[in-house]
């Protein structure tokens, strides 16, 4: 017995929403290069267990961090972008509107976690 409005989506099941899923994922990757190619005092010096904490805090602060810029973005996005600088500007415009907020919140809180396990 098939419904006739039958959801062939499987995404409208999911617990949690996917851009939710998305920036923990972002925030895994950025905390791993964070850690990874950083060659300050701060983190050669520290041992393995105390960078593993590191990168677990940076990542649950990026995470944070980024579902907060999402949070700015929605609220603070304009309805219409005017501008004098052409198509490339508007273009700009849009893309940082898109993902801007969310990445300047990724990376202050993967800086911030990670900075403040480490000091």
């Amino acid at each position: 017995m098939e419904q006739e409005h039958e959801s062939t989506d499987e995404l409208d099941g999911l617990p949690v929403s996917p851009e939710v899923i998305g920036w923990g994922v972002a925030s895994l990757v950025l905390t791993i290069i964070f850690l990874t190619f950083n060659t300050s005092a701060m983190v050669l010096g520290a041992s393995f267990m105390l960078k593993l904490l590191a990168g677990l805090v940076g990542l649950i602060a990026g995470w944070i961090g980024a579902l907060l810029g999402n949070a700015i973005r929605k609220f603070a996005q304009p309805d219409a972008i005017y501008t004098n600088g052409g198509a490339l500007h508007l273009i700009w415009l849009k893309v940082f509107w898109l993902i801007g907020p969310q990445i300047i919140g990724l990376i202050v809180g993967i800086g911030l976690g990670c900075s403040l396990i480490l000091r």
